[in-house]
């Protein structure tokens, strides 16, 4: 049997769904919000084991609209630390400041040599065309010199396919662009300002699912549990795993984009096309426990290089020392293999790493390490994204469905950007309501 009431439902209680249910709840509009998961937070939670906190990699707060952020403060009371970012990149066995492309202080003279002199010749260079992909969009603006030690490598092991088969559309916002001035300090050491969007950020003491866990609080209930297998569009109707069926007049869906079109009933040959050029990867990632502190205190570190089995080390415990027990230090190591890693060759790598950049003395300083997965991490934004996307999501909004988030919009954003993303979708409801 199916129920008519209430007329809105948002499916996935992440940061977009929990705001969405929020500011529907502050308008007044009735819905029913519905997570596949035992609990919510989605991506921004936060797991305990043996005294250490772990998140599911790194999820900071960057608040820069000031309405939001005041809401998040709110949700979290006293218990968050504003901090100033401590970002580095390892390669050529040094570090070096973030962005690596103003920043080539403590590289090899000839490294430096390279990346300094490829910089003025790509300044020079007239573009008659703007660049159709990113590795062109890297050698254009930084020269072949930061493209090679760094910036086609290290984007490579990001995403999980070479930079030519990326648009660059997406990186204007993500990817700092310095001037020839700045290029030359961070080359004989005049630090200036930090660069890029995240700067500086706020964290919960406790790790990232004491935001996500005080927003559930603040949206009433969250019916855990719910995991959609179809979605008639025609008939509004939504049936769930227990086979419960809801009626809805206005659908905001948070779950993965394709995990939504795989259960949408009717959907047209074109559409369906569309939807199979999206494209996704996954990340297998380590969580690490140190039974000392870190030697060093990064946030995170940028690693390029192609010998280490690891592309970013983040430190959990330089964020909040809550995060892990006194005197120990808890971390988390993203890995650029998309395959499942072999554990027993694995870790001793990654402790063999970790001893080569610094962060511990010796191997056996690694209490333990837990091989955790996301299956949707970064979605790529190859040539065929923007005609896929649009078209995928102007069927949907002519079907009362808004499909919105990083995973459920398909597009690469920050935790401020999720929780804006549910406001402007609850608003869209209010308005799409018959």
């Amino acid at each position: 049997m199916s129920s008519k009431q209430p007329s809105v439902v948002v499916l996935g209680a992440g940061l977009t769904g929990m705001s969405a249910s929020y500011h529907l709840q502050s308008m007044g509009i009735g819905h029913r919000l519905l997570e596949r998961a035992p609990q919510p937070g989605g991506l921004a939670i936060t797991v305990e084991q043996s005294g250490f906190r772990f998140d599911r990699t790194g999820h900071l707060l960057h608040l820069r609209d000031p309405a939001m952020r005041s809401l998040a403060t709110a949700w979290l009371g006293n218990e968050w630390l504003s901090i100033e970012r401590r970002s580095m990149i390892w390669s050529h066995g040094a570090y070096t400041r973030y962005p690596f492309q103003a920043n080539t202080l403590g590289l090899p003279a000839k490294v430096a040599y390279e990346c300094i002199v490829g910089f003025v010749h790509a300044l020079r260079q007239p573009h008659a065309q703007a660049p159709t992909d990113f590795e062109q969009y890297c050698l254009q603006h930084f020269g072949d010199g930061f493209s090679k030690h760094f910036m086609i490598p290290y984007n490579s092991r990001l995403w999980g396919v070479h930079p030519r088969e990326i648009t660059a559309e997406w990186c204007s916002r993500f990817v700092p662009l310095p001037t020839l001035e700045e290029v030359i300090a961070g080359a004989v050491g005049l630090a200036g300002p930090e660069m890029g969007y995240n700067a500086s950020f706020l964290y919960p003491r406790k790790g990232i699912g004491a935001l996500t866990s005080a927003l559930a609080k603040a949206v009433g209930p969250v019916e855990c549990g719910k995991e959609l297998v179809a979605l008639d569009p025609q008939r509004k109707r939504l049936t769930l795993q227990d086979g419960e069926q809801i009626d809805y007049d206005v659908l905001i869906s948070t779950i993965p984009l394709d995990h939504l079109l795989a259960r949408t009933e009717g959907i047209a040959e074109p559409i369906r096309q569309a939807a199979s050029k999206l494209r996704c990867s996954s990340l297998h990632y380590l969580d690490v426990a140190l039974d000392v502190p870190s030697a060093h205190p990064f946030h995170w570190v940028y690693v390029p290089e192609q010998r280490y089995p690891f592309y970013r080390v983040g430190v959990y415990s330089n964020f909040s020392k809550e995060m892990a027990p006194e005197g120990k230090a808890c971390m988390y190591i993203e890995l650029a293999d998309r395959q499942p890693p072999i554990l027993e060759s694995l870790v001793p790598d990654v402790a063999a790493g970790l001893v080569e950049m610094g962060f511990i003395d010796q191997p056996n300083q690694v209490l333990f390490a837990e091989h955790r997965t996301i299956e949707h991490a970064y979605v790529i934004f190859d040539h065929a994204y923007y005609a896929s996307v649009d078209s995928v999501h102007g069927f949907l909004k002519d079907q009362d469905i808004l499909s919105t988030g990083r995973y459920g919009g398909w597009n690469y954003s920050s935790m401020e950007d999720a929780l804006l993303f549910g406001q402007a979708a609850a608003h869209w409801a209010r308005k799409s309501l018959p």
